[in-house]
């Protein structure tokens, strides 16, 4: 099962691609209770969801690209991949997320993390805008 979604964000490409693709930066998503990033996998621990390791195979800050997928999980996933893209668009930036995820019967759960996640994230975003000025 695939899910792509697309979020208009109010902020430059750039400064959404600080937090998105800072693989130790997971202020933006919901419940992190704790992170550790060795350079190739991110390590967390998340309320409601346990252990997960993410396993970053790409990072291309030109691009503003990050892909990964998650390479252990509580419960085991058969597969998982994602890949995150912060493009411009008018008025800031378009982000895009898409996962594909095996069993399908894991997806709604995906999409409301991915939800979760975006909404934390735009306040992430407003509260860094609003201390810069």
């Amino acid at each position: 099962m695939t899910i792509q979604a697309e979020f208009e964000l109010s902020h430059p490409p750039d400064a959404v691609w600080a937090v998105v693709g800072d693989p130790v930066r997971v202020d933006w998503v919901p419940g992190v209770e704790s992170c550790r990033y060795d350079g190739e996998v991110r390590r967390f621990t998340m309320a409601g969801a346990g252990g997960l390791a993410e396993r970053i195979l790409l990072r291309d800050a030109a691009r503003r690209r990050l892909e990964y997928s998650v390479v252990e999980s509580e419960p085991p996933l058969e597969m998982h991949r994602a890949s995150i893209t912060v493009e411009a668009c008018p008025g800031g930036s378009r982000l895009i997320w898409t996962t594909t995820v095996k069993p399908a019967a894991v997806e709604p759960f995906i999409r409301r993390r991915m939800d979760a996640a975006i909404a934390q994230l735009r306040s992430v975003l407003a509260a860094s805008a609003q201390s810069q000025r």
